[in-house]
């Protein structure tokens, strides 16, 4: 049996999709690109058979445990992961790593996010088996870098070093989301890549990575993990897992491998980042899905078009749920999403103000 394991995490909230996601149902479990399949299945199709269902944990909020299996019906549902709260990926990858370890100590890990989009499933499916026999048997921590198309301030950025083999660099260092500016500059310097957040790495390295530089979150899932595989599991993880430093897997380990080297597990590890192109977006806002959707004539990105008229109309991205008919007229660069009763209208260029949009119609 495969040694490989897949990981999705899917306990966001995608608040900056509202009103389409909503904490109830997030955009993880939504149809956002109006393909018949929501993200997150999406997400699992795209790692294709080298991952059987009994090798695919997905760790989310406990309110998402029924939605999870009737979308990956096939995954256990031991395989479904609940925090209790919200507290960042090194306590959710900590969970997951130390329930898989405790069962399959030799298992090798892909990380990914579930509400990422790929155009070229072939390519990606090709880095990732590439990645996983790189790390492999190894202390090493690798990352896949997407090739920047134009200097995105949204994303962190991944500085590639020295080249250890064709398709495969040193990670230098780990750099903020920056100023536009500086974005630009990334970009005409060269070998900078977004940081996508999807890492390849052995069980056991990540486990040791983790204890390492997080010994308190360490000894919490020590605790937790007496009673895991059994039915006192999820009363333990309920009780302790808040305990948990709010933290990014990238600051929490990343960070600190990032530009040297250290010894975990009596080999020398390291961070690597494996230049990608396949076609990559994390969807994380209406501007970047109008870039993956389909276009019009005048540059218009609609799901649902049964529904909607867009009359002398440019720019704009539109999603309508079918339940009422748009006539949009004399728009240029705005977005505009409806559902369950509610309705956006907003200027592209101010989507960063969706959140506090939306807590105002909440009140």
């Amino acid at each position: 049996m495969s040694n490989f394991h897949l990981v999705i995490m899917a306990g966001g909230v995608g608040s900056r999709f509202w009103p389409m996601s909503r904490p109830e149902k997030p955009k993880q479990f939504i149809d956002v690109l109006g393909v018949g399949r929501t993200l997150i299945q999406l997400t699992a199709d795209r790692f294709g058979a080298d991952f059987e269902p009994s090798h695919t944990w997905v760790v989310t909020s406990g309110k998402y445990a029924d939605m999870v299996h009737e979308q990956l019906p096939d995954v256990p549902r031991e395989n479904i992961l609940l925090e209790p709260c919200m507290r960042n990926t090194a306590p959710c990858i900590s969970y997951v790593v130390w329930k898989i370890r405790k069962r399959f100590p030799d298992a090798v890990l892909v990380v990914s996010p579930a509400d990422h989009f790929v155009v070229d499933i072939q390519e990606f499916r090709n880095i990732i088996t590439r990645g996983l026999n790189f790390v492999g048997g190894t202390s090493r921590v690798l990352t896949l870098g997407m090739k920047p198309t134009y200097p995105n301030t949204g994303y962190g950025y991944i500085h590639s070093g020295k080249k250890v083999d064709d398709f495969t660099n040193e990670v230098q260092a780990f750099k903020e989301k920056p100023q536009l500016e500086v974005a630009k500059q990334y970009l005409a310097e060269g070998g900078y890549y977004w940081n996508g957040g999807i890492f390849l790495w052995d069980a056991a390295t990540a486990e040791a990575a983790i204890r390492a530089f997080e010994p308190e979150m360490a000894a919490l899932f020590d605790q937790m993990a007496a009673d895991f595989y059994t039915e006192k599991e999820q009363t333990t993880v309920d009780e302790v897992f808040p305990q948990c430093k709010n933290i990014s897997i990238d600051y929490a380990v990343m960070e600190r491998l990032g530009g040297k080297h250290t010894e975990l597990n009596g080999k020398e590890a390291g961070v690597y980042v494996m230049p990608s192109d396949f076609g990559w977006s994390d969807l994380g806002t209406w501007g970047s899905l109008h870039t993956q959707l389909d276009k019009d004539t005048q540059n218009n990105a609609v799901v649902g078009k049964d529904s909607v008229s867009l009359i002398e109309s440019q720019n704009c991205v539109v999603r309508a749920s079918g339940k009422l008919q748009m006539v949009l007229q004399g728009l240029d660069g705005y977005i505009v999403a409806e559902d369950d009763g509610v309705l956006l209208i907003c200027k592209k260029d101010q989507e960063q103000r969706i959140k506090e949009f939306s807590s105002t119609i909440n009140k």
